[in-house]
């Protein structure tokens, strides 16, 4: 296994070594109690018995410069949301075969896990791109929530479509479980699942119809408030960050009324240069959630507009391909491959305000500052 171990700042927030962390750092270096870098991205946060449990596409090998695309699925487990210790790969990559979805060189990403309160297993789901454009679905299921996983499905076109981003949910009160998914450059789709949680029903809704990207909603982040649901979805604009929405309804399957832009201070338009993967509702804190984001392109700096503009002008033309190969020649460095292995976290409070909800920048804040 690579890694790094890195010797950081010393803040109250910055961990330097195996130094324990005291608050949250949005943006700043991320280190695991044994003083690596986290490799949780994509990622959702589940709560047992005491312990949060932090999993994500594990990028460490994923550097920019090769065909790796992620190296599993890796866990980490903290008392305080603070300090991570590594447990390790729980959803290994599969080497020896080359057209398996857990393949390093196949664009497996965002794993989602439940558990289902029915069969008492965890199922969790992946989104595999293939080089056709097509985007698949990939179901695993395990009697632990640390594993191991194995594949009950695979190539899956939930309701015959091309299935992009997507978040999975569970109700709360009868366990019935929805699943939230881009129909690739289209529109955002609710599909209920079957009991087992491995398939969906054949029932769903469509939101947010769109021609093309980048308006076409992708990276959608369910929660749910109260009676209200609700949903941050981002732009398509692929690695490059752009203006998050934020939608209400009264049920799963809505109908949705667009609330705007949670970032209320980021005026780049960009999520503060991140892209929203999950919210977590802190199970001890009155009214306490928190919007996981990641920083895909680290610290490199983008112009927004540029990459929106970029976007919709290839994609209106009907040739993306032929677009983009031009774009790339003639800014490679824009679409350099980023190292992913180094993308960073910002994790916020959402704030409410009647039904909007908003994320305010915060350099630094703390869990026991919630009631």
């Amino acid at each position: 296994m690579t890694t790094e171990k890195l010797d950081h700042g010393s803040s109250s927030g910055q961990q330097s070594g195996t130094a324990r962390r005291t608050s949250i750092t949005p943006g700043r270096l991320w280190l695991d109690t044994g003083g690596h870098l986290i490799q949780a991205h994509g990622g959702s946060i589940l709560f047992e018995n005491g312990t949060f449990y932090w999993y994500g596409e594990n990028k460490e090998r994923t550097t920019g410069g090769s065909d790796i695309w992620h190296w599993g699925v890796r866990c980490y487990a903290s008392r305080d949301l603070y300090n991570w210790d590594d447990l390790g790969v729980i959803i290994p990559p599969v080497l020896d075969d080359p057209t398996s979805p857990l393949h390093p060189a196949q664009k497996m990403d965002r794993p989602h896990i439940i558990h289902n309160r029915l069969t008492g297993q965890y199922v969790c789901w992946v989104k595999v791109m293939y080089p056709d454009d097509t985007q698949k679905s990939t179901v695993l299921v395990a009697d632990s929530l640390l594993g191991p996983y194995r594949i009950v499905r695979t190539n899956l076109r939930p309701l015959g479509m091309s299935a992009g981003d997507f978040d999975l949910v569970v109700d709360p009160t009868d366990g019935k479980a929805y699943f939230y998914f881009e129909r690739v450059h289209s529109e955002l789709i609710c599909a209920d699942l079957t009991g087992d949680s491995t398939d969906v029903t054949g029932y769903y809704s469509t939101h947010f119809p769109q021609p093309h990207p980048p308006f076409v909603r992708e990276a959608p982040a369910y929660f749910r408030r109260g009676h209200l649901h609700y949903l941050f979805t981002s732009g398509t604009t692929g690695y490059f960050p752009n203006a998050s929405e934020v939608a209400v309804a009264r049920t799963y399957h809505g109908p949705w009324t667009v609330l705007g832009d949670p970032h209320p201070d980021d005026e780049a338009r960009t999520s503060y240069r991140s892209q929203i993967c999950s919210v977590f509702k802190h199970p001890h804190k009155k009214d306490l959630y928190i919007a996981l984001a990641d920083r895909w392109l680290g610290e490199r700096e983008v112009d927004a507009r540029r990459a929106a503009r970029m976007f919709e002008t290839a994609f209106a033309s009907g040739r993306p391909g032929e677009y983009f190969a031009r774009y790339e020649q003639d800014d490679p460095e824009v679409f350099a491959a980023p190292d992913t292995s180094r993308a960073g976290y910002v994790w916020l409070p959402v704030r409410f305000d009647g039904e909007m909800a908003y994320l305010d920048w915060k350099d630094e804040w703390r869990v026991e500052d919630y009631e």
